[in-house]
């Protein structure tokens, strides 16, 4: 297991996806000093990559957390390519970071290149390992890598957008220092949790590992990982509650690019939902035979909601009679339609699979099914169709309790 920790700290980091999580985490392991390989699929290259080879990418800040951790400037990556073959050979680290609708086709074309001591760190998981692990089962793919998954980004980033163009500017809201990990199967969690000391974007856990509340959190599978990830728990009901806002905000004399589900989505009434939204989770967990991240759903009575302890630590709140005419932190982090991932990603793949686990072991999910029902309904999608997740996708429809188990722990996997 040496070998796999030698080689992430050693080789070169390989970085699939060049968007809102992908740009920031290459740019930030180059300016850290590491080799990098900044890679993305030929399809949005022309527009995510376009004068990253001369121009480079630029991290700027204001990079709020709790330790005072701070790495900006502009970086240089060492390849920047289409190629994902020349991205992936020799390295020891290769994160995907990509959306969760692009996992399947970039495993149909990593698979056959993937090298013997490799770690694959998908972020965040988003059910990817999984997904991963099936489809090399299914290819009888025995290459000896370590694949696992965080239950969310290092950062709250943005692409910075300048007259309708995207450009190689990422604006680092805020770094996380508490990150949740796990490997499938779970006997490979040890060494997949450490690798992380290698990957520079989590180098703020390790800087504040030492401290209370912050560091890496073991997660007990990589079903875990997925069901902790707060992302469904907050964007979907913001998002979906806080709809009539977003598309009046303009009425009010408001500019839509500062919109904020932060800051204007959210009320103690959503948080309501959210908690027992948070509850299923938990039920759905429990069913499963698996862990999940504790959370203290007070954290949801306030602006900054439960992902304010992830960068600042227990205690962080804003209370929502805050006066936000003075908040000092920037607008603009959307969502600006229904149109965007708080529910094109969020309710097909993370609500949908909650709501299925929880109707194949057990653990009723009203709040979940209401969401996923109100977000068909207001964007007029069949979103789950468009999607294609299911149980089945993952390869873990026809499993019981115990079969899903040995899979998730042992990595045995018992066929249809």
């Amino acid at each position: 297991m040496m070998m796999y920790l030698k080689n992430a700290q050693e080789k070169p980091i390989a970085i699939l996806g060049a968007g809102g999580v992908g740009k920031p985490c290459a740019a930030d392991c180059k300016l850290a000093g590491r080799e990098v390989r900044l890679w993305d699929d030929p399809i949005f290259a022309p527009k995510s990559l376009k004068n990253v080879e001369k121009t480079g990418i630029k991290l700027s800040g204001p990079e709020t957390n709790g330790v005072m951790f701070s790495r900006l400037g502009v970086a240089h990556m060492d390849m920047v390519t289409t190629d994902l073959a020349q991205a992936v050979k020799g390295a020891g680290l290769v994160v995907v970071a990509t959306v969760a609708l692009g996992h399947k086709a970039l495993f149909d074309k990593l698979i056959p290149l993937l090298e013997d001591g490799q770690i694959i760190s998908i972020i965040p998981d988003n059910y990817g390992s999984l997904l991963l692990r099936k489809m090399m089962h299914e290819v009888k793919c025995t290459t000896n890598v370590i694949v696992g998954g965080w239950g969310t980004s290092p950062y709250g980033a943005r692409v910075l957008v300048k007259g309708g163009l995207a450009t190689n500017e990422v604006n680092i809201g805020d770094r996380v220092l508490l990150m949740r990990g796990a490997a499938i199967p779970a006997t490979d969690n040890e060494v997949f949790v450490e690798s992380a000391k290698y990957f520079p974007p989590f180098d703020p856990c390790t800087f504040a590992s030492d401290l209370e509340d912050f560091g890496y959190q073991t997660g007990d599978t990589v079903l875990d990982v997925s069901l902790s990830n707060i992302n469904p728990v907050i964007h979907v009901p913001g998002a979906i509650l806080g709809a009539a806002v977003m598309q009046n905000f303009t009425l009010f004399g408001q500019k839509m690019q500062n919109y904020s589900l932060y800051a204007h989505g959210l009320c103690p009434a959503t948080a309501e939902v959210q908690v027992d939204f948070w509850k299923e989770c938990v039920a759905v967990a429990k069913a499963c035979g698996t862990d999940i991240a504790p959370v203290d759903t007070d954290y949801f009575f306030c602006r900054s909601s439960i992902y304010g302890p992830e960068y600042m630590g227990k205690g962080y709140k804003i209370p929502f009679d805050y006066d936000m005419r003075y908040r000092q932190e920037p607008y603009g982090d959307g969502p600006f339609s229904l149109d965007n991932r708080y529910i094109t990603e969020d309710i097909p793949v993370g609500c949908y699979l909650m709501s299925q686990l929880g109707k194949k072991f057990g653990a009723n999910t009203p709040i979940i099914d209401s969401m996923i029902a109100l977000g068909c309904s207001m964007t007029k999608r069949d979103l789950m169709a468009e999607a294609g997740y299911s149980l089945e996708y993952l390869g873990i429809g026809h499993m019981n309790f115990e079969q899903l188990n040995l899979w998730l722990r042992e990595g045995i996997y018992t066929e249809a």
